[in-house]
C-alpha cells in the first residue's frame, strides 16, 4: 500500500475524469490541444480515455469479474482492466488485474483529518489534496441534471466538501461548464440565490483572475464576446457567454 505522497504531483495539474455527461468537455479540451500534467480517470473512464495517469476504482474488483453488477459495462471492465498499466487505486489487491495498487487510506484520512469519503470522485479528490496538486480540473462528475429534477446521485455534497478543502489549500479548482457541481452550469444571473430576484442581479465573476461581484449590468458590456455559428460570415451579434462567466474565448476567424 502507498502511504508516502508522491512528490513528483506537488504542484501539478490534475484533470480528473468521471462519467457524467460533462465528460464531453474533457474531450473538447483535448481536441484544441489543452495539457495537463496527469489525467486520472474514474471508473469505466477506463475504456475511454486512452491516456490516462492513474485511475480510481473503489470497488473491489469481483464486482466486475464475478458478477454483472456493473450491468452493461461488465464486459468491457472486464476486458481493459487487465491491460491497464498505470497504477489503479482500489480497496483491496486482485491478482486479476496486475495495476492496482491500494488506496493509501489511512494516511489519507489520517493525515488530512477527514473520513468523510462516500464516492469513488472524493477519493480521487482526497488523493490530490493528500498529494498537494497545484491545480484540479473536475470533468464528467454530474450528480443532478436540469432536466430531470426528481433524479440525483449520491456524492455531489462529498465532493463539494474536498473541493472546498482544495481551495482552502489554495489549489486552483476548475469544472466543466457543463457540470452542475459548485454550480458550474449554473447561469450567472441565478448563482446567488436572493440577489438573482432582482431586476438587475449581483453577480459574481472572474476578473483578472481573482472574483468580483458587482451588478449584471455594470458587466454585460465589459465581458461581450462572439457567439455564434462560425461559417461563412462572422456572428453579427456579441451577447455574453453566461454559463462561463464570460470567461470562454471566442472562436477562431474562418480565413
Amino acid at each position: 500500500m502507498l502511504k508516502e505522497k508522491i512528490l513528483d504531483l506537488e504542484g501539478k495539474h490534475v484533470a480528473i475524469v468521471a462519467m457524467g455527461m460533462s465528460q464531453i468537455d474533457f474531450h473538447l479540451s483535448q481536441l484544441h490541444s489543452k495539457k495537463f500534467d496527469e489525467v486520472w480517470v474514474i471508473n469505466a473512464m477506463i475504456g475511454v480515455v486512452k491516456k490516462a495517469d492513474r485511475a480510481f476504482i473503489l470497488d473491489p474488483m469481483s464486482r466486475f469479474f464475478d458478477t454483472d453488477e456493473a450491468a452493461s459495462m461488465t464486459q468491457m471492465m472486464r476486458e481493459e482492466l487487465p491491460q491497464i498499466d498505470y497504477p489503479i487505486y482500489s480497496c483491496e489487491l486482485d491478482v486479476r488485474v496486475p495495476a492496482l495498487e491500494e488506496y493509501p487510506i489511512q494516511s489519507v484520512i489520517e493525515e488530512t483529518s477527514c473520513a468523510y469519503l462516500n464516492n469513488t470522485v472524493a477519493y480521487a479528490i482526497a488523493f490530490a489534496y493528500w498529494n498537494n496538486v497545484g491545480a484540479i480540473s473536475m470533468f464528467g462528475t454530474d450528480f443532478t441534471y436540469n432536466n430531470n429534477a426528481h433524479f440525483a446521485e449520491m456524492g455531489r455534497a462529498c465532493c463539494e466538501y474536498w473541493l472546498g478543502k482544495c481551495m482552502e489549500n489554495n489549489i486552483d479548482v476548475s469544472v466543466a461548464v457543463r457540470s452542475n457541481l459548485l454550480d458550474a452550469n449554473v447561469d450567472m444571473k441565478d448563482k446567488l440565490y436572493g440577489y438573482h430576484r432582482l431586476n438587475d442581479p449581483v453577480v459574481s465573476y472572474l476578473k483578472d483572475g481573482e472574483l468580483s461581484v458587482c451588478n449584471y449590468s455594470e458587466i454585460i458590456q465589459e465581458k461581450m464576446i462572439p457567439h455564434g455559428i462560425i461559417g461563412r460570415e462572422n456572428p453579427k451579434e456579441w451577447i455574453i457567454d453566461e454559463r462561463s462567466n464570460g470567461s470562454t474565448p471566442p472562436e477562431p476567424s474562418v480565413p
